[in-house]
């Protein structure tokens, strides 16, 4: 699923591509990914006349800003947004067209089917579902270490599934907080009540420094993530922990080790990441055998980009 840093390279581009245009007509070819009106009828008539004026980002969501109405869109899994003239030929898996004035078009594709679109009146959609509940926004200026740790610092669970936790910070996904763990030192098993202020400005300043690198390289393209030009990320190519199971840990070489946390398949580096009694060792799917060919044929990051499907481990993201 893209996470903040992809999520905002699309809204980037989009600002760039829809802004000023002016919607002649809805097509929606798959009802199901309206949620808010669920009415294919409805949602066209409401659009139609209005003039995108910009593109803003809570969390994982677009915001989709028009006259008067506002369009909330959750990409999930394989969701796309592309510019196209209005009689190009469409993909099939193209479920939402908005139609503009001036001849090109505003395709929503998704191949997984699982992206959402809300549209409410401006102002509304902020107080509902689906933005209603969501909690620190990591590029903000407010996001701080003492906001941080106020939030986490008091309860009794693994960082990992709180950082992952949409309500309490948002835009992390599995990728982002592997790599800021690793970045600040923290095992992602260490109970967040007992981090030290330290330990929470240093993962302060991780998830920080982390998301802006991965903003300023366009995202990665672990899988199939595009922005809203066809472009793929390019960081990637910077990843530390995510995916490199078995090879050496670019701060002391020690080779990073693959378990479950969570349900989540997790990368760390056991000198740099100190683990608390009692976590989780490397997981059992991950055989020896595995883990020497993570380290004679590259890591799963690459494996994915060159379309390879072997030696693939189950809980890999």
């Amino acid at each position: 699923m893209p996470e903040l840093p992809e999520v905002e390279t699309v809204r980037r581009t989009l600002s760039e591509l829809i802004v000023g245009k002016r919607i002649r007509s809805v097509t929606v070819r798959l009802p199901r990914i309206l949620q808010k009106p669920d009415d294919p009828d409805v949602f066209g008539a409401m659009l139609e006349g209005r003039t995108f004026t910009a593109v803003e980002r809570r969390g994982k969501f677009l915001r989709l800003i028009l006259d008067g109405l506002v369009l909330v869109s959750h990409l999930r899994m394989e969701g796309r947004y592309g510019m196209f003239a209005d009689d190009a030929p469409l993909d099939k898996h193209t479920h939402v067209i908005f139609h503009f004035t001036d001849g090109t078009a505003l395709r929503y594709t998704d191949v997984r089917q699982f992206g959402t679109m809300h549209l409410f009146p401006t102002g509304e959609e902020l107080a509902s579902p689906p933005l209603a509940k969501l909690g620190l926004e990591p590029l903000e200026a407010d996001f701080t270490a003492e906001a941080l740790m106020g939030s986490l610092g008091r309860r009794n669970t693994k960082i990992k599934p709180l950082l992952l936790n949409q309500e309490w910070i948002v835009g992390l996904g599995n990728i982002y907080v592997d790599e800021a763990l690793h970045l600040a030192g923290i095992h992602p098993e260490r109970m967040a009540g007992e981090l030290k202020p330290k330990d929470w400005r240093r993962l302060h300043e991780a998830i920080v420094t982390t998301l802006t690198a991965a903003v300023e390289a366009g995202g990665s393209s672990v899988k199939s993530y595009v922005n809203g030009q066809g472009e793929m990320g390019m960081f990637q190519h910077r990843l530390r922990v995510y995916g490199r199971t078995g090879e050496a840990c670019p701060a002391c070489g020690h080779p990073i080790a693959k378990s479950v946390v969570g349900g989540r398949g997790t990368h760390v580096c056991a000198k740099c990441q100190k683990p608390p009694k009692g976590a989780a060792g490397p997981a059992s799917g991950i055989s020896a055998a595995a883990s020497k060919r993570y380290r004679e044929g590259g890591n799963a990051v690459k494996r994915r980009l060159e379309g390879s499907a072997e030696g693939s481990v189950a809980g890999e993201s």
